[in-house]
Parts: C-alpha cells; sequence; structure tokens
C-alpha cells in the first residue's frame, strides 16, 4: 500500500506538463536512434546526457529513460522492415519478422513487435514498483564489506555467466579498471597513471568513454562494411492493429515466460541481447509450431520483442536499489545521477523519493506514450533509412563530437573520444565485448574504495568479507560465478563418461 501512494505522488510529478513533453521529446529521439544502425540506447543516453544537466534530476531523468524505451521499440523498424538490427537485442526479431514482411505483413510484425515490448516493459516495471523498495530496505544493513561483495558478484557474474568467453570479458573488464584507476586516489589523494600529464588528474570521464567505444566505435565498423539501405515503406492501419491484438492473447504464455527471463537477464548483468536469443530458443522448443520458426511466425516476434523490453526495464532496478547497473544504458544512467548530484543506491528511496517514483512512474508512462508514437510513425521513421549511409555517418559523429566537448568544454576531450572510437572498434573486430569494460570504467573505482575501507576496518584481513552470513553468502556465489564456466565443464565430462559406459550395457 505505501508504494501504491509513493506511486501515485509520482505520477503526480510526471504528469507536469514539461515532463510529459520531455516524454513525447525522448521517445522520439529514442525511436530516431533505435532505427540508425551505429547508434544505441547506452550512446544515444550518452550523447544527450550533457544536455540535461540545466535539468532538474526528474526532467532529465525521464527524458533519458524516454530515449531508452524509443531506442528499444526504434530497432524493431528496421530488423521487421530491411532485415538490419537496428540494435543488438533486435537480431532475433529479423529471424521471422523480416519473413512476414516479406509475406506482406510487415503491419502484423510491427504491431507484435510494438505491442510485445509493451507487455514485457509493464511487467518489469511492476515488479520494480513493488520489489525495489523491499530491495532497498534490505541493502540498508549493508557497510563496506558487503557493498564490496555485491561489486565482486557484479563483476564476476559478468565473467561467468556472459556468453562470450571469459578470458575476453575479463581482458575488458581489466581495461576498464585501468581506465578507472587514472587521476586522483580518493583514499590517499595521491596521483596515479597520469604520467606527468595534468590534463589527465581528473581521469577519463566515462561519458567520454561511452561515446567513443559505442557511437564512433559503430560507426567506423558501419563504414568498412559498406552499410547501405534499400528504400522500403510500411504502414499499420487500424485494422491490422486490432486484427493483430485480437490473435496476441493466444500467445500468454510465451508473453509470461519472455518477460520473466527477460527480468532474470536484466537483474543480472545479462542485458537484453541474450535475453531475446534465450527467449527466442525457449519459444521454438516449446512452441507447437516452433518448427515454422524462422519463415514468418508471429510467435517468434513476440518472444525476443518481450524479452529485450523486460530486460532492459528491470536492469534500472539493480541500479536504483544497489547503485549497480544491469546493462550498458543503466551505467550510464548511473554516471548521470551522480552528475546530478545523486548518490544511487539504498538511500536513494529515503533522500529522493520524488525523484525515484517519478522516475518509476515515468517508464509506465514512458512505454504507453511510446507504443502511441511508434504505431502512428513508422512510415516516417522507415523513409529515414532512405538517406544515404554517407551523409548519415557525419552528422553522428559530429554529434558525437559535441557531445564529448560540452561535458568539460575542452577539446582534449574530442581526441579522447575519438581515440575510445578507435579502441571500440578494435573491440568489436576482435570481438571482445564493451558492456565489461564500461562497467569497470563506472564501477572500478567504487569497488576499490569499498575494498579499501573494509581492509582498514578488518586491518588487512581477507576473511571479513566471510564476517557474516549476509557478506559472506555473497562472496562465496561471486566466487562459484567467477568459476563457472570450469565447473560447467566439468559437469559436461562427469555424464559424457557415464552416457559413454551405458551405451555398450544396453547392447549386451
Amino acid at each position: 500500500m505505501v508504494e501504491l501512494n509513493s506511486l501515485i505522488q509520482g505520477f503526480g510529478v510526471v504528469l507536469q506538463p514539461m515532463n510529459i513533453l520531455l516524454m513525447f521529446v525522448g521517445i522520439i529521439l529514442g525511436v530516431l536512434i533505435g532505427v540508425l544502425p551505429g547508434l544505441g540506447g547506452a550512446n544515444g543516453v550518452a550523447i544527450l546526457l550533457p544536455l540535461t544537466f540545466s535539468m532538474s534530476p526528474t526532467s532529465a531523468i525521464v527524458m533519458l529513460s524516454c530515449i531508452y524505451w524509443g531506442a528499444l521499440f526504434g530497432g524493431a523498424i528496421t530488423s521487421v522492415l530491411f532485415n538490419i538490427p537496428g540494435e543488438p537485442w533486435s537480431v532475433a526479431t529479423t529471424f521471422d519478422g523480416y519473413p512476414m514482411a516479406q509475406k506482406g505483413r510487415a503491419g502484423a510484425a510491427l504491431t507484435a513487435a510494438f505491442t510485445s515490448s509493451f507487455v514485457g516493459a509493464f511487467i518489469a516495471v511492476v515488479m520494480i514498483t513493488f520489489l525495489a523498495p523491499l530491495v532497498a530496505r534490505f541493502a540498508l544493513q549493508f557497510g563496506a564489506p558487503e557493498f564490496f561483495s555485491v561489486y565482486l558478484l557484479t563483476f564476476c557474474s559478468f565473467v561467468g555467466m556472459g556468453k562470450g568467453s571469459p578470458f575476453k570479458i575479463l581482458v575488458a573488464m581489466a581495461f576498464g579498471f585501468a581506465l578507472a584507476a587514472v587521476g586522483l586516489d580518493t583514499v590517499t589523494g595521491q596521483l596515479r597513471l597520469t604520467f606527468g600529464q595534468h590534463e589527465l588528474m581528473r581521469g577519463f570521464d566515462f561519458l567520454i568513454a561511452v561515446i567513443g567505444l559505442f557511437g564512433i566505435g559503430e560507426i567506423l565498423l558501419s563504414m568498412e562494411e559498406g552499410l547501405k539501405f534499400s528504400g522500403k515503406s510500411a504502414k499499420i492501419n487500424s485494422k491490422v492493429v486490432w486484427e493483430t491484438w485480437k490473435e496476441l492473447p493466444k500467445y500468454w504464455v510465451t508473453s509470461l515466460r519472455s518477460s520473466l527471463v527477460g527480468i532474470w537477464m536484466g537483474i543480472t548483468p545479462g542485458g537484453a541481447t541474450p535475453a531475446s536469443f534465450m527467449s527466442y530458443g525457449l519459444a521454438k522448443k516449446m512452441s507447437r509450431t516452433g518448427s515454422k520458426f524462422g519463415t514468418g511466425e508471429i510467435e517468434g516476434v513476440i518472444a525476443p520483442e518481450t524479452a529485450a523490453h523486460a530486460a532492459g526495464t528491470s536492469a534500472l532496478l539493480p541500479m536504483l536499489a544497489l547503485g549497480i547497473p544491469g546493462s550498458p544504458t543503466a551505467a550510464v544512467l548511473l554516471g548521470g545521477l551522480l552528475i546530478w548530484g545523486l548518490q544511487p543506491g539504498p538511500l536513494l528511496f529515503v533522500e529522493q523519493k520524488d525523484f525515484v517514483w517519478g522516475l518509476i512512474a515515468s517508464m509506465y508512462l514512458g512505454n504507453l506514450v511510446g507504443l502511441i508514437v511508434v504505431l502512428t510513425t513508422v512510415p516516417l521513421f522507415a523513409s529515414i533509412l532512405r538517406i544515404p549511409f554517407s551523409i548519415i555517418a557525419p552528422v553522428i559523429i559530429v554529434i558525437c563530437a559535441i557531445g564529448a566537448y560540452t561535458v568539460h568544454n575542452a577539446m582534449l576531450d574530442i581526441w579522447f573520444m575519438l581515440g575510445f572510437g578507435v579502441i571500440g572498434y578494435v573491440f568489436k573486430k576482435l570481438d571482445y565485448p564493451l558492456a565489461p569494460l564500461v562497467l569497470a570504467l563506472v564501477l572500478g573505482d567504487k569497488a576499490e574504495d569499498s575494498f579499501r575501507q573494509a581492509m582498514l576496518v578488518s586491518q588487512g584481513d581477507v576473511t571479513i568479507m566471510w564476517s557474516n552470513p549476509l557478506v559472506g553468502s555473497i562472496t562465496t556465489l561471486a566466487l562459484v560465478m567467477l568459476i563457472w564456466p570450469l565447473i560447467s565443464k566439468g559437469l559436461t565430462a562427469l555424464r559424457t563418461p557415464r552416457s559413454d559406459v551405458a551405451a555398450p550395457r544396453q547392447g549386451s
């Protein structure tokens, strides 16, 4: 009941005329970012973050979160119409969305995608509404050892549960830690890794790094691949919408399962991309028409879109309640909160109730506004892809440069941005993940501070990480997550000989 009263107060904050306007602006910008390959939710939020410095934190987070929702919606447009994923999490949508468009059912595919995205986000927001305050109240018991154990769990989860090579994830994370260490040591006040360069005293700003890694890196990659678009139009009329909506309730089990998968992958550091693939795979395995997936099944569109939006939304839960982002975009938003003078974590629910509940209320309204906007403006955004990429790419680079310059009003930041762009390009070419790098860059110094404070309290005794059941269980779980790839290989190796031994006995 307390949560419902707080949520009503949050709606009162969000329903101010300026915030409603910013909500529409954010959704439209987000859809544009989602439509254009080379940009992304994390980079779009990062580029436009400097523009929000003069706003109130509530207005700023409303617009930035709506950019995120819009990008989640927008990625489906290019996936269905052009077979070009506007976002990484939209790749699975192309498997059945594009074949549906080729069969003349583009309107139905887009309606299913947008509606499923809204359903996934709505279920995730309901979960955040009731779970976030509980997590925050629980986290009030945390001290330095507990906070470090949670940071350790986040880092280890990325290594153990990530889809890619654990070695590559560790390399990317180590690089992020090294970048986070540059500048002033917050404990001793000494300079580290500045090599006599005064410009490095403030360290590498995460915003500059994100703009370069995601924006410039993607543009360089797209330019190398010679990205081209083929003109295609799409229309969604009310008849198509109603017919599709009548069909969607048949797949309520798929929607619910995909939402749960997305919520889990959002709270843990999985993210929207693996959530969409996992959900698509489960739907294909469990559906009666699974053998037809890939030929234009509407269920193959519902599953990945529901999971991606649920994951993208639920990634904000650990960021708000614990100060730990569940996705690259949540990491960028975390940096924004710090810039606005807000400290993410359990105290945020006590000290900044209007901000927190205003953000949660904006999730409800933002996704509803997003659904309305994308259903009515698909032809407009589809026509943008008729603009040659040779024109779009320089515009994006200029926007990135402006965003980087406005952080500190320094030309050096633009050079840093370009340098990070090259790093992002190399990482993508070598198939190294960027999310662990961004996570380590944002949280590296916080994890270090928590660890050193814990060591000061215990006088260097590492066993403080097992000093009580709470911190001990989290630390142990983190270590299990870290070596999980080895554990899973061991379990697989144990099962294989048993099956080999069992086979001859059956023959005899």
